[in-house]
Order: C-alpha cells, then sequence, then structure tokens
C-alpha cells in the first residue's frame, strides 16, 4: 500500500518499480547533435499543448532553414510559419523569441551555467510563455538540475497512486516529490519524469487505465481498488 505522502523509499521503490517494466528511457530526444541543449529549450517552448509528434516536423522544419542557434532564430522572419505544425504558431513564435533574446543576453548557457537553480528558474518564469512546467524541463533536461517536473500525466498517476488530493497545485505537487527525492540528483528526476510519461502512456490511460497489467497495481489506491472488484 502507497503512503499517503510521498516518502524517500516510497519514490524510490516507484521509480524502480517503474524503472524494470519500461527500461531506462534515456531522455530528452534531440535530433541535432550539434546543439542539442539549445533544440531541448525549443522543444519545451514547442511542446505545450501539442503532440510531441508535432514538435519533431517543428524542429526539423526550423533545422532544414538553418543552425538551431537562439541568434539564427532570432533573424528568422518567418518564424511563425516555420514552427506552424506546432500548434498556435504566432504564440509560440513570440514566446521562442522572449526565450532566445534572453538567452543571447546572459550569454548563452556558459552564462547562465553560473547561476544556481532558484534563481534561473525564478528567471526563466519571469519569461513570456514560460511557466512552470516549461521551466521546470529545462532546469531538468537543459542544465541538468533536479527538478520535479509535475505535468497532466503526473497528476494523473500520483492521483490514483494516493499522493495527490484535492484541487490540482502544481507547486504543491512539485515540492511534496522534490521534498522526499534526491537533493544532486537530476538523473533521478530525469527518468522518473520520462517513466511517469512511458506508464501514463502504456498503463495508466486516461480512461480504462490497464491496472491488470500495471507494475504498480499492489501499491496503488486505484490499482488495488481494481484488484478488490476481480
Amino acid at each position: 500500500m502507497a503512503d499517503t505522502e510521498p516518502t524517500a523509499s516510497g519514490l524510490r521503490e516507484f521509480h524502480d518499480r517503474l524503472g524494470q517494466a519500461y527500461g531506462p528511457q534515456r531522455w530528452w530526444p534531440v535530433q541535432d547533435a550539434d546543439n542539442p541543449r539549445f533544440e531541448i529549450l525549443v522543444g519545451a517552448v514547442l511542446t505545450q499543448h501539442t503532440a510531441w509528434t508535432n514538435v519533431e516536423i517543428a524542429i526539423a522544419g526550423l533545422r532544414k532553414a538553418g543552425p538551431l542557434t537562439a541568434e539564427a532564430l532570432l533573424a528568422h522572419d518567418d518564424l511563425p510559419a516555420l514552427i506552424r505544425r506546432a500548434g498556435p504558431h504566432n504564440i509560440k513564435a513570440k514566446r521562442l523569441r522572449a526565450l532566445c533574446a534572453w538567452f543571447v543576453e546572459q550569454g548563452g548557457f556558459e552564462g547562465l551555467q553560473t547561476r544556481d537553480s532558484d534563481t534561473l528558474r525564478r528567471e526563466l518564469l519571469a519569461l513570456h510563455g514560460i511557466g512552470h512546467e516549461t521551466a521546470d524541463v529545462i532546469l531538468l533536461y537543459a542544465f541538468q538540475r533536479p527538478a520535479f517536473v509535475a505535468d497532466a500525466y503526473a497528476f494523473r498517476i500520483m492521483e490514483r497512486y494516493g499522493w495527490a488530493r484535492g484541487t490540482r497545485n502544481y507547486e504543491r505537487m512539485r515540492r511534496s516529490i522534490e521534498a522526499v527525492g534526491p537533493e544532486d540528483d537530476a538523473p533521478f528526476y530525469d527518468e522518473l519524469h520520462a517513466l511517469i510519461v512511458a506508464h501514463a502512456k502504456q498503463r495508466c490511460h486516461k480512461r480504462e487505465p490497464d491496472c491488470a497489467c500495471c507494475v504498480l497495481n499492489d501499491c496503488c489506491d486505484h490499482g488495488r481498488g481494481w484488484v478488490a472488484a476481480r
């Protein structure tokens, strides 16, 4: 049975069970071997409310139009057209430009890497169109800082598991996990987020979750309810 609140041992077991079920995820997926970290910044913005397959198409279009760098993206007059497949392209082009301008002004990764995680997170959240989830994706995958990404998949699974109740609150969820997770282990959070996504897509579906084949069903509130009903 899962604890009513996440614990260090409970979170480790949760992570390890999913790891045994799905294997190493090796995220974040990138196409550009020359600029992989910057591609993560771009992908974090483009994936907002959009399927990842569309993001991949948009990134491929950007790479075809020129180098995937902040300077190149700022120089594209047709940036909205280049990312059209990633959803509301005019809105996302504005967000990308704000992110790229800040990135260049702060000296790129070399300049930003000196910031502590809290400062870097505050600066990201101050940018146009960068919310909590996008900021934490960038912190985790582009800067290798320990951060829990409390996305919709995480809420779905944690609510069923018994670790989240009431009105959804991003900061409350993030802090509850980070409070018991390892302090300086970004790879742990990297795999945790990727495994949650894999589990949500393959087993813990939004409708009709596959509790019969779920590796967590003996300690998940929802799964134990399913088992008891058999």
